[in-house]
């Protein structure tokens, strides 16, 4: 509160005057344009200038003006990019309208702090000699803190709206989604400046800033290109021919118990069908795909423990469980592995929940608070001390639903052996909405992170087969029942850089961001305390 107070983010005044519409319209045209640099449009282009109109609007402006400006064009991305929240809540979560109204608007007045700091302190490092890499740096340090506070919400990180350039989101597995977004935020700094400030810093910083971007952009193309030039695998230690099965199952009917049968069965004919014309090594069912106990089933078990015997196939589904401790009954979202080799089941217990979907967090203060999806259960997380599941000579990371996201439990994988990732998730939550297709973009980044090929099984959609250069090389629809199939090539390749020292260069920034901040404040309050004196 001392820093807010000392850049005076909540004074009315300002220096350029009273608040302007002319100088709102900027900011909102910018968080527009960032929403827009998102699937399912085919804008991602937008990125790399979607900062220019907010910059051009604070250049002028106090901390304080600049944090009103930021905020205007947080809420302005923020309303417009995860508005499914409300679909979520009210047609799947039982909320009344207004109430979910309400959840989403105070989730976008929290997310729009984030562009709000930002603005306010950029201000400060205008006429830097290093105001380039300072701003980029502060906005990587931004995106880093959203990701972890308050259980994180790395939800479109702007990185991600690269997914499709292939050549550009190579460097992830030097530096994550975070160093693409460091290059967006790099050229667009410096196409305000070419654009706006051209005569006021003069030909030489201009040209020294040109040669600047030059460097970092064709560094990040030549090393995209020489990851995608060469051979994707020389020596996998084996071919897989893996089967996705999509059975759509509409979320209002899936835990109805009058519907467990026909939802088995047509999970049972869709993994028939993608047998009939060659064996699979591996068949994948989504999250829940099982909307039951499979531990208390032990007919429906006996029968998918006779068709991996009879298929020669291994199969994960997805099914709620439970175990007794300390004579309690707890609850998980669990994946587990059928293998035809053995009659066991290995299985992992989702670690990362959802909030208020899964679970309450704070449960001692939100006692009042009813969780979302009843049917869903109360869930407690799983061991966090994570470890592949093994099929015969291959590892499997499992990613369940949201997990994908969050680039920690990916790179933990890695680091412990896996040479495939499969995310299960059940989509089906977001409805007709841009959430699945945004949910797919993040998932693409976890493979070029590893260098290890996805697997993605969606519930209604989009299952997918992602390489480890983060091609999506098979797609689902959305709504639709799919059988995918893929011939993936994995390898005991070694761990990349971003696996094995995790997010240095988020911090990183994160830390002379803070540092340069301070630096900067205290520089303002002496000139300011210099010229009161005079």
């Amino acid at each position: 509160m001392h820093l807010i107070s000392k850049l005076g983010i909540f004074n009315i005044k300002r220096k350029g005057g009273g608040f302007s519409v002319p100088k709102a319209l900027p900011a909102v045209l910018s968080g527009i344009m960032l929403t827009a640099s998102f699937p399912p449009g085919k804008l991602s282009f937008l990125a790399w200038l979607a900062l220019v109109p907010l910059l051009k609007s604070i250049e002028d402006e106090s901390p304080s003006g600049a944090f009103k400006l930021g905020y205007i064009a947080g809420m302005a991305h923020y309303l417009t990019l995860v508005y499914w929240i409300t679909v979520v809540l009210g047609r799947y979560g039982n909320l009344n309208p207004l109430a979910s109204f309400s959840v989403f608007v105070l989730l976008c007045l929290y997310l729009a702090l984030y562009p709000a700091f930002f603005s306010c302190l950029s201000v400060l490092f205008k006429g830097s000699r290093f105001a380039i890499l300072s701003t980029a740096a502060l906005w990587i340090g931004f995106e880093y803190l959203r990701g972890i506070l308050l259980t994180g919400f790395p939800w479109c990180l702007l990185g991600y709206s690269q997914y499709e350039n292939l050549h550009v989101i190579q460097i992830a597995d030097l530096f994550g989604v975070y160093g693409i977004s460091f290059l967006i935020v790099s050229v667009n700094i410096f196409i305000y400046h070419l654009l706006f400030k051209l005569r006021d810093q003069g030909l030489t910083i201009i040209l020294s800033e040109t040669v600047l971007i030059g460097l970092l952009a064709s560094g990040t193309l030549l090393y995209g290109h020489f990851h995608l030039s060469k051979e994707e695998l020389k020596n996998p230690i084996k071919n897989i021919r893996a089967v996705i099965i999509q059975g759509n199952i509409d979320q209002s009917v899936k835990w109805d118990p009058a519907y467990q049968a026909e939802t088995l069965e047509t999970y049972s004919r869709l993994t028939l069908e993608g047998l009939l014309d060659s064996k699979a090594d591996l068949i994948v069912w989504p999250e829940t795909s099982v909307p039951f106990f499979f531990q208390n089933n032990k007919h429906f078990s006996q029968n998918l423990h006779s068709l991996a015997l009879t298929s020669g196939s291994s199969f994960i589904v997805g099914s709620p469980a439970y175990k007794l401790l300390n004579g309690t009954k707890r609850y998980f979202n669990r994946a587990y592995l059928i293998s035809p080799d053995s009659n066991s089941l290995s299985y992992y217990d989702k670690v990362h929940l959802v909030p208020f979907g899964e679970y309450i967090p704070f449960k001692k203060f939100l006692f009042f608070v009813n969780r979302l999806v009843p049917a869903a259960g109360d869930f407690d997380a799983g061991d966090k001390n994570i470890s592949p599941l093994k099929h015969r000579d291959i590892s499997l990371g499992i990613l369940i639903c949201f997990e994908a996201i969050f680039p920690e439990m990916a790179r933990s994988y890695s680091k412990k052996g896996a040479n495939i990732l499969v995310n299960l998730t059940n989509d089906a939550w977001f409805g007709k909405t841009s959430a699945p297709h945004q949910h797919l973009t993040m998932a693409v980044f976890r493979a070029v992170e590893n260098r290890i090929p996805m697997i993605r099984s969606a519930n209604t959609g989009f299952s997918a087969f992602i390489n480890r250069r983060g091609e999506i090389i098979e797609r689902g629809g959305l709504f639709t029942e799919e059988v995918l199939k893929a011939d993936l090539r994995v390898s005991n390749s070694s761990v990349t850089c971003y696996a094995r020292i995790g997010d240095v260069f988020a911090v990183s920034l994160l830390a002379i961001s803070f540092i340069n901040a301070i630096l900067n404040i205290r520089k303002m309050k002496r000139k300011k305390d210099g010229s009161t004196q005079a």
